[in-house]
C-alpha cells in the first residue's frame, strides 16, 4: 500500500509550445549594456520578487528535508509480542493462536509486509469477564502513513462491519498518525491503528470505549515497538 504500489498518475498535457520570434522581445527601454555601464540596479519591485521566490524556494527545501528527516527516523522498525503488555498478559492458547494467524494472513494479504504478526492479549485479572486485546500488523517502508491507514480501516469493513465514527487520537511520542472509531456490526467494538513510516499496526478492543482503547493503545505500542 505504499506509494511503490500506487499506479502511475494520469499525464496532464502540459501548455502549448511558445513560439519565440527571430527578433529580441523588449521587455523595457532600458538597453542591457547601458545599465552595466551606468551601474544601474534592479528595482525595487525586482528585488522584492527575487527575494519572495527564494523565501519560498528555501522553504519548500526545509519542508522536503523535514519529510526525509522523518522517513529516515521512523523507517527501521521493529516490532514484537512480548509475555505481557500493558498489564495484559499473551494469549498463547490454541483458539488464540488460530485467531492470531487468521488475523495475520488477512493483513498480510492487503499489505506488502517485511514482517506480519497477529497476537492476542487478556486481562488475566479480569478471569471469565475478560474482553481479549486482538492485535495485528507489521513493519514496512510506508511513503503515506495515513492514506495507507484509512485504507485499512476501509479494507476491514468486509469482516468487521464499517468503521464508524474515526478520529485522530495522540500517536504518543513514536509520532505517525494514531485513529480510532467503532464498527456497527453485530457485535460491535472500538478499533484503533497506527501508522509512521516503518509499521502499521491495528487493534480491536471490545466492550471498550474509543478513549479507554486509545489510552490502552498507546501503551501497547510503548511495549512492543522499537526503532533504530
Amino acid at each position: 500500500m505504499s506509494d511503490a504500489h500506487l499506479s502511475e498518475r494520469e499525464l496532464i498535457d502540459g501548455p502549448e509550445p511558445v513560439h519565440l520570434s527571430e527578433e529580441p522581445i523588449r521587455l523595457s527601454n532600458h538597453h542591457p549594456a547601458a545599465d552595466a555601464a551606468t551601474g544601474a540596479r534592479p528595482s525595487r519591485r525586482g528585488r522584492v520578487a527575487l527575494g519572495v521566490a527564494l523565501a519560498v524556494g528555501l522553504a519548500g527545501a526545509g519542508a522536503l528535508g523535514a519529510v526525509g528527516w522523518r522517513i529516515a527516523e521512523q523507517k527501521d522498525t521493529r516490532l514484537s509480542t512480548p509475555q505481557s503488555v500493558a498489564g495484559l498478559a499473551r494469549d498463547d492458547s490454541e483458539p488464540a493462536r488460530s485467531t492470531a494467524d487468521y488475523l495475520r494472513s488477512g493483513f498480510s494479504a492487503d499489505i506488502d509486509l517485511d514482517y506480519s504478526f497477529g497476537t492476542v492479549y487478556r486481562d488475566p485479572a479480569a478471569g471469565a469477564a475478560d474482553s481479549p486485546v486482538l492485535l495485528f500488523g507489521g513493519t514496512t517502508l510506508l511513503w503515506r502513513p495515513e492514506r495507507d491507514l484509512d485504507t485499512l480501516f476501509g479494507l476491514m469493513a468486509d469482516e468487521t462491519g464499517k468503521v464508524a465514527g474515526l478520529r485522530e487520537v495522540p500517536a504518543g511520542r513514536f509520532g505517525g498518525v494514531m485513529k480510532c472509531g467503532t464498527t456497527r456490526g453485530a457485535e460491535g467494538f472500538t478499533v484503533c491503528g497506527w501508522a509512521d513510516h516503518g509499521s502499521v499496526v491495528v487493534g480491536m478492543f471490545p466492550n471498550r470505549t474509543v478513549d479507554d482503547a486509545a489510552g490502552l493503545f498507546r501503551q501497547v505500542r510503548e511495549a512492543i515497538q522499537t526503532r533504530g
